[in-house]
């Protein structure tokens, strides 16, 4: 695993095509943006996870960006 320091509003570029910035540090909480290629999915790892075991995740989205809103504090829901 690669280990990057960064300071609020620095970045990290992926393959070019993929930034992620530090938007806000807040105590022991970190709000990272990401922006990528629509056809790149990009999401929180417990929600990845949900996905990969088939359940149906609804992740919350920012009605005035009409994009997902990264680091909502939303858990994914439970199966069954």
């Amino acid at each position: 695993m690669l280990v990057l320091s960064r300071k609020k509003d620095e970045s990290i570029v992926i393959n070019n095509d993929i930034t992620i910035v530090v938007v806000e540090i807040r105590g022991d909480k970190v709000r990272l943006g990401v922006e990528a290629p629509k056809e790149v999915p990009v999401h929180r790892q417990e929600v990845f996870e949900a996905i990969a075991r088939g359940e149906t995740v609804a992740e919350p989205v920012d009605a005035d960006a009409g994009k997902v809103r990264s680091g909502e504090d939303s858990a994914p829901p439970s199966a069954g």
